[in-house]
C-alpha cells in the first residue's frame, strides 16, 4: 500500500509527517474533519517523521523565496531524500503548493498530490504544529512567523531600489491632478481679475503668463511707460507689452480696492508656485522613467509611458499584457459599451496621446496604433527583464514606427525587424559593457575609500594605544634622585629679603669650604660681642 507523507513548510523549518494507513474516503468524512480540531484524535491520524529547522533568519528567507518561486532548495532536497522511502513508487508526497510539488516530482521523482485529503491534513497540522514538534511553543512559533513575514516583505519591497515603478505611478497621478487644479485656479484668477482688467484675457491666452501679469500689473491705472520693460520680460514680446499698456489706458473694467488687489495677487502667486512645482515634477518623472523604463520612454515619451505603467499597476504587469490589451488600455468603457451594443470596438486608448497617431492619416490611425502597441509591448518587456536598462532598443523601435508611417504615406518599404534587432543587440552590448566598466570603477573607488578610512582608523587606534601605554609608564615610574651638591650650590637660593644671592668668587668658595662649620653657640657669642 502507498504510504502518504505530508510536507509542511513553517517559519521555523520544514516538517515531514506520515499519515496512518487509513482509506482516503474515510478521511474525507465529516466526522474526521471535525476530529482534526481535537489534538488527541489528530495524533492518531498523523505522526511526525522528521523536522529540519532553519539555521538562521537569512536561511529561512532564502528557503521562503525558493518556495514562492517554485524552486527546490537544497535544505528541502536533503530532508526529502533522507526521510522518504527509497522505493519511490511506494511513496506519495502531499504538498500544499502545486509549484513546489511539480519541482519535487521533476527533480526527485516522487509522486505529489495537492488538494482533497492533503488540504484537510495540512489544515490540522497548521493548527496543532507547536504541539506536534517537541521543544516548540506557540509563542516561539508565532514570533518566527512574524519575523520571517517582516523580512520577506522587506526583501520584496527592496528588490531593486533603482527600478521601483511606484514612484512613477505616484508622480504621474500627481501630475494629472496638478494639471486639473492649476487649470481650475487659473480660470478663477481670470474671472476675478477680469472684473478690473477684462481686455487682458484676449491679449494673453497662457494661464501661467496671465497669473504673472496679474501679479505684476496690480492696479491698471498705475501702469506707465516705465513698467513696459517688466511686461516685456514676462510676455517676451514688445508688441504684446505695448498692447497691454494701451488696453489699460482705455479699459472698460471697474475700479478695485487695495484689499481686493492684495487677495488677487496672493492667489496668483500661489498658482505661479504650483505651476513651477509642476515643471520640477515633470523633470523628476523624466529622470525616473529614464532609470526604470528607458526603452518605453524613448519610444512613446515619458508621460504616455508613465500613464501606461500607472494604468497597468506596475511595469511587470504591463510587460505581461499582450499587444492587443496595450492598444486599448484606458478605453475599457468604450470597449465594453461596443461589445454590449454590438458596435465598433475602439482602435486606441492611452497611446492616442502619442505623436505617431496624431501624424497618421485618418484611415491609417487604427493600423499605426496596432503597430505602436506591438512595439510598446516589446519595449516594456525589454525594460522589465533586462539586467542593464538602456534606451538603445527604444530608439530602434521608434525608427521602425517612423519607417512604418512613411510606408503608409509614400509606400517606401521599411527594414525587416530581424535586421533592426541585430543592430540593436550589437549597440546594446557595447553600451552595457561601458556601463559595467563604470560600475566596476565606481566600486573600486568606493573600496579604496573604505580601505583608506580603515587604515586611518587603525592608525588612530595605534596612536591612542601608544599614548595610553606612555601615560601608564609615566605613572608607574619612581621619583627622580636628588641632584649632586654642586648643582644644588649652583642653583640660586633666595635670601631673607627675597633677592637672589650673588655667586661667590673661587677663593672665597675655597675658604668657605676649608672653614669648619661653626656651632650655633659660637655664632650667638659672636653676635653678643658685636652688640657690646
Amino acid at each position: 500500500m502507498v504510504l502518504l507523507h505530508v510536507l509542511f513548510e513553517h517559519a521555523a523549518g520544514y516538517a515531514l509527517f506520515a499519515v496512518r494507513e487509513v482509506e482516503e474516503i474515510s478521511l474525507l468524512l465529516p466526522q474526521v474533519e471535525e476530529s482534526i480540531l481535537n489534538i488527541g484524535k489528530f495524533h492518531s491520524i498523523v505522526r511526525l517523521v522528521a523536522f529540519s529547522p532553519f539555521r538562521s533568519a537569512q536561511s529561512a528567507l532564502e528557503n521562503v523565496n525558493a518556495i514562492s518561486e517554485g524552486i527546490l532548495h537544497e535544505d528541502l532536497r536533503l530532508l526529502l531524500e533522507t526521510n522518504l522511502p527509497a522505493k519511490k513508487k511506494k511513496a506519495l508526497l502531499g504538498v500544499s503548493d502545486a509549484k513546489i510539488g511539480a519541482a519535487v516530482q521533476e527533480e526527485l521523482g516522487y509522486q505529489c498530490q495537492t488538494g482533497g485529503v492533503v488540504a484537510e491534513i495540512t489544515r490540522g497540522i497548521r493548527l496543532h504544529f507547536h504541539t506536534l514538534v517537541k521543544g516548540l511553543t506557540a509563542q516561539s512559533a508565532s514570533k518566527a512567523q512574524l519575523g520571517l513575514g517582516h523580512s520577506y516583505s522587506r526583501a520584496k519591497v527592496k528588490f531593486n531600489v533603482n527600478r521601483v515603478d511606484n514612484m512613477i505611478i505616484q508622480s504621474i497621478s500627481l501630475l494629472d491632478q496638478l494639471d486639473k487644479d492649476i487649470n481650475t485656479f487659473s480660470m478663477r484668477v481670470r474671472e476675478w481679475y477680469g472684473y478690473h482688467f477684462p481686455e487682458l484675457i484676449k491679449i494673453v491666452s497662457d494661464n501661467y503668463t496671465y497669473c504673472r501679469l496679474a501679479k505684476c500689473i496690480g492696479n491698471r491705472k498705475e501702469l506707465s511707460e516705465e513698467s513696459l520693460e517688466g511686461l516685456e520680460e514676462i510676455v517676451m514680446d514688445s508688441a504684446k507689452a505695448q498692447a497691454i499698456l494701451d488696453a489699460s489706458r482705455s479699459s472698460m473694467g471697474m475700479d478695485i480696492s487695495p484689499i481686493d488687489l492684495i487677495n488677487i495677487e496672493s492667489f496668483s502667486s500661489r498658482v505661479i508656485s504650483l505651476s513651477e512645482y509642476r515643471k520640477g515634477l515633470q523633470e523628476y518623472l523624466r529622470s525616473k522613467m529614464s532609470q526604470v523604463a528607458p526603452s518605453l520612454s524613448a519610444l512613446i515619451g515619458e508621460v504616455v509611458g508613465a500613464r501606461l505603467i500607472s494604468h497597468a499597476g506596475s511595469l511587470t504587469n504591463l510587460a505581461k499584457y499582450p499587444a492587443s490589451t496595450v492598444q486599448i488600455l484606458g478605453a475599457e468603457k468604450a470597449l465594453f459599451r461596443a461589445l454590449k451594443t454590438h458596435g465598433n470596438t475602439p482602435k486606441y486608448g492611452l497611446i492616442f496621446h502619442s505623436t505617431f497617431i496624431g501624424r497618421a492619416a485618418t484611415r491609417n490611425k487604427g493600423r499605426i496604433s496596432r503597430y505602436l502597441a506591438n512595439k510598446c509591448t516589446i519595449a516594456s518587456r525589454i525594460d522589465c527583464f533586462s539586467d542593464v536598462p538602456t534606451s538603445v532598443f527604444g530608439d530602434k523601435l521608434r525608427e521602425q514606427v517612423e519607417e512604418r508611417l512613411a510606408f503608409y504615406e509614400t509606400g517606401d518599404p521599411p527594414r525587416k525587424n530581424l535586421d533592426v534587432m541585430k543592430e540593436a543587440m550589437v549597440e546594446a552590448t557595447e553600451v552595457a559593457a561601458g556601463i559595467k566598466k563604470k560600475e566596476k570603477k565606481k566600486k573600486k573607488r568606493e573600496k579604496r575609500r573604505l580601505e583608506a578610512l580603515a587604515v586611518a582608523a587603525a592608525a588612530e587606534e595605534a596612536e591612542n594605544s601608544v599614548l595610553e601605554t606612555t601615560m601608564e609608564v609615566e605613572e608607574n615610574e619612581p621619583e627622580p634622585k636628588k641632584k649632586k651638591k654642586k648643582k644644588q650650590q649652583q642653583e640660586t637660593s633666595l635670601g631673607e629679603n627675597g633677592l637672589a644671592e650673588e655667586p661667590l668668587p673661587k677663593k672665597q668658595k675655597k675658604l668657605a669650604q676649608e672653614e669648619p662649620p661653626q656651632s650655633d653657640k659660637k655664632k650667638k657669642k659672636k653676635k653678643v660681642k658685636e652688640e657690646d
